[in-house]
């Protein structure tokens, strides 16, 4: 077989100017996402190699990249950051973050599964799920004008955010971190589970798809200076350390609900990102033109030498049509009249785009969020169903209210540009009168009609905007008030400067006097005194609480179900390291059966082990540990070696369910060895299991110390495999999707692709089963 074509395609093949510290195929299209030692995130195409993009660290996001996974629908690509904490979303179409959270431990291993059980409730409610859609109307775009965070909702992105929400079935972000730390986030943006109690840094994870239980793999270091253990859980009741399951079955046997609540979850966040972007908007609405207003005037106070106030020298220019030569120079030099007409245009034009900010955006929000509150009150109110997941209904009415309130003061905020409109309209139409006449221009005759009622008008908005404030002489140097919108905008916790005139308020003034209304449910409470931001903050914390209970109650439902510990790490450079490669998960999708594969050095050959566990607690656990080792199958230096055992594995993962890719290099130290890139098919590694001699693990010694008692197979590779020449290969990244297969180099900078299905292996596999037998 030597002669004849290799197998596996070479079809590109880099020399890269980064380290590359992790590769992930995406699991839909020829694409592979890679992560380099400075913090770039790559998309490269099958296709020689070529990059599509790439995302350089930035403050918002991080220069650490420690995890890499791909949402199942390969439209998300999600990154973990050591440095920030931070977790990114990314589109797959561009390097652009649709979503990021922050989490309290650095991620060391993400990975990203889709529930794939069927039951008539759920599609039922994924037939159902965009009735929200018919119901609600549609949020409008968010202006393009603004800032770049609002692109996800902009005209022509709006498909973005259908993008960021995806598909209705569930799927799941599983994050592990160092010290113990795993969470479950559903569809990558809202945590459905907090896991406590596993002991060590995750170095993998796997959550099944039905969801009934979670594999980790844990490194336990007990001081800096010790050698780490490795271990393996499923998860069930978490206590010790190791290779842990975790039974997760309150998960799996509450699906529907948990699928419904996320959903419910994830469409609260993504609105609770529109209003922040809406509010965004609306402070970029109202700039610096209104700030001008107020320095102008105080500038005016500070130079002045006169005793009399600012409001006065305007009060005599209304009743006497004359003005101070201080006032007058202020008006003509600094002001002037071009300068007058513009600053009324721009108040305008920034007022009127705020309110319709507020009208169109805030509000269509805040109501689609009060919908989907509700229907979460709802839920929650459904004991049965909903209790033992953390819905609390109490929490969800304290998050309603909140959003009343934030309604009440976006209403209120309304009305304060109402009258502003009005009084500047008024105001500048007078002093563009009076400044016509000190200039000596033509004022034209509709112009000079004013009424009496104008100016009462006029007199009444100096008094009330005009009176110098002494309690802003401490505030940057402030002395007026004339502006009252931009106090309710910004984002600072000092209550409003001036909060609207209550008084003589009829309503207010009932409230005052009933006792029963004051804690009517149905009232929202209402801040006077306080800025929308303020308002806005508060609602977000408040929701964000109650959304929290959940993760909280779920990840307490976990407990462990197996532990096992595996092998120690070594820690000094030069002794070969016991075993140098992290297990992989592998989910049988057809059957429960569960594969963990790592390698571990024995006597300088490095072996496959392969444990085949059935998550079915009823069955046996010690069912399938086996050793794979590989004898020698080139026609190479070692022809009459009695030693089978001439090839170590160096890197190796599931390429589907029957096969791993492995990577193997010679054993007998030469110069020159060449590394092969192989498939090994666990038809020829599981033969007649009847008559496996069955491994009995002794649960208090680690698994390396009784490693001799685990059947052993000697594969001998038929023609699955090549020789890479040329390149010191040591890991590789396969995806048996798309029957691809990348190799990186030991110095991490060297890459080559292989398309891995070029010939029919089903003749291949049978070839081997009768070599192995």
């Amino acid at each position: 077989a030597v002669g004849a074509m290799p197998p596996f395609r070479q079809v590109g093949e880099k020399q890269l100017p980064q380290e590359v510290l992790l590769m992930a195929w995406s699991p839909k299209r020829d694409l592979i996402a890679l992560a380099n030692r400075a913090g770039e995130v790559l998309l490269h195409r099958l296709a020689n190699f070529q990059r599509v993009w790439s995302l350089p660290p930035n403050e918002n996001t991080g220069k650490e990249v420690t995890a890499l996974a791909w949402r199942p629908d390969g439209k998300i690509l999600a990154f973990g950051l050591t440095d920030t904490k931070r977790i990114i979303l990314c589109d797959v179409e561009k390097p652009e973050s649709l979503h990021s959270f922050s989490v309290d431990s650095s991620i060391t291993y993400m990975h990203w599964m889709e529930v794939t059980e069927e039951s008539s409730v759920l599609t039922s409610f994924y037939n159902a799920e965009d009735e929200s859609n018919l119901l609600l109307p549609k949020l409008p775009a968010l202006p393009k004008n603004y800032s770049t965070t609002a692109k996800i909702f902009s005209e022509e992105k709006s498909d973005e955010i259908m993008k960021l929400l995806g598909d209705v079935r569930l799927n799941a972000l599983v994050l592990g971190g160092s010290s113990g730390f795993i969470e479950i986030y559903a569809y990558g943006m809202f945590k459905i589970a907090l896991v406590t109690g596993v002991p060590g840094s995750c170095r993998g994870l796997c959550l099944s798809s039905d969801l009934k239980s979670l594999s980790v793999i844990t490194e336990i270091q007990d001081s800096p200076d010790t050698e780490a253990d490795m271990t393996y859980f499923q998860a069930s009741k978490i206590s010790l350390q190791c290779s842990l399951t975790l039974d997760t079955s309150l998960l799996s046997s509450y699906l529907p609900e948990v699928t419904r609540m996320a959903r419910k979850f994830t469409h609260i966040s993504t609105l609770l990102q529109y209003i922040k972007l809406s509010l965004t908007c609306m402070c970029e609405a109202w700039e610096e033109i209104l700030m001008q207003m107020d320095s102008r005037l105080t500038k005016f106070v500070q130079e002045k030498n006169t005793t009399t106030s600012v409001q006065d020298e305007f009060m005599q220019l209304l009743l006497w049509g004359k003005a101070s030569l201080e006032l007058q120079a202020l008006l003509m030099n600094q002001l002037t009249v071009k300068g007058l007409k513009k600053l009324g245009q721009s108040i305008e034009s920034s007022y009127s785009s705020i309110q319709k900010l507020v009208i169109s955006h805030l509000q269509s929000g805040s109501e689609a969020l009060l919908y989907h509150l509700s229907e979460l009150k709802g839920m929650a109110l459904w004991k049965q169903k909903y209790e033992s997941l953390g819905l609390d209904a109490s929490g969800i009415e304290d998050a309603i209210t909140a959003v009343g309130s934030f309604i009440l003061k976006a209403n209120e905020l309304l009305q304060v540009i109402d009258s502003s409109m009005k009084n500047f309209k008024a105001f500048f139409r007078w002093l563009y009168v009076a400044m016509l006449r000190m200039s000596e221009d033509h004022v034209l005759p509709e112009l000079n009609k004013m009424t009496q009622k104008d100016i009462t008008f006029v007199a009444d908005f100096l008094t009330e905007h005009f009176n110098e404030a002494p309690e802003l002489y401490n505030r940057k140097g402030k002395y007026f008030n004339v502006e009252r919108v931009g106090q309710y905008l910004k984002d600072e916790d000092d209550d409003l400067v001036s909060p609207p005139n209550t008084e003589g308020n009829q309503w207010f003034k009932f409230l005052k006097n009933t006792t029963h209304l004051k804690e009517s449910p149905l009232l929202f409470p209402y801040y006077p005194e306080k800025s929308l931001h303020f308002v806005k903050r508060q609602m977000e914390e408040i929701i964000d609480q109650c959304l929290q209970k959940p993760a909280d109650v779920i990840g307490k439902s976990v407990h462990q179900a197996v532990c096992m510990t595996l092998y120690k790490t070594s820690q000094s450079e030069d002794s070969t390291p016991q075993l140098f490669k992290l297990p992989f998960l592998w989910n049988d999708k057809t059957s429960n059966i569960h594969y963990v594969l790592f390698t571990m050095l024995e006597s300088s050959v490095s072996k496959i082990y392969i444990l085949r566990r059935h998550t079915d607690t009823s069955r046996s656990v010690s069912n399938g540990h086996i050793a794979v080792e590989f004898g020698s199958f080139l026609n190479s230096s070692i022809n009459d070696s009695s030693d089978s055992r001439c090839y170590s594995c160096l890197d190796a993962h599931f390429y589907d369910d029957e096969t791993i890719t492995v990577v193997l290099k010679e054993t007998v130290e030469q110069e020159g060895k060449e590394r092969i890139l192989a498939q090994l098919p666990l038809s020829s590694v599981y033969t007649d299991e009847d008559q496996e001699r069955e491994f009995i693990w002794d649960s208090a010694k680690r698994l390396d110390e009784q490693s001799g008692d685990i059947p052993t197979r000697a594969v001998l590779l038929e023609n699955q495999w090549r020789v890479l020449e040329n390149m010191k290969a040591q890991y590789v990244a396969v995806n048996g999707i798309r029957k691809v297969s990348c190799v990186l180099s030991s110095n991490l900078r060297h890459v080559r692709v292989f398309e891995m299905d070029v010939e029919d292996d089903g003749e291949a596999e049978e070839e081997e089963e009768e070599e192995t037998t």
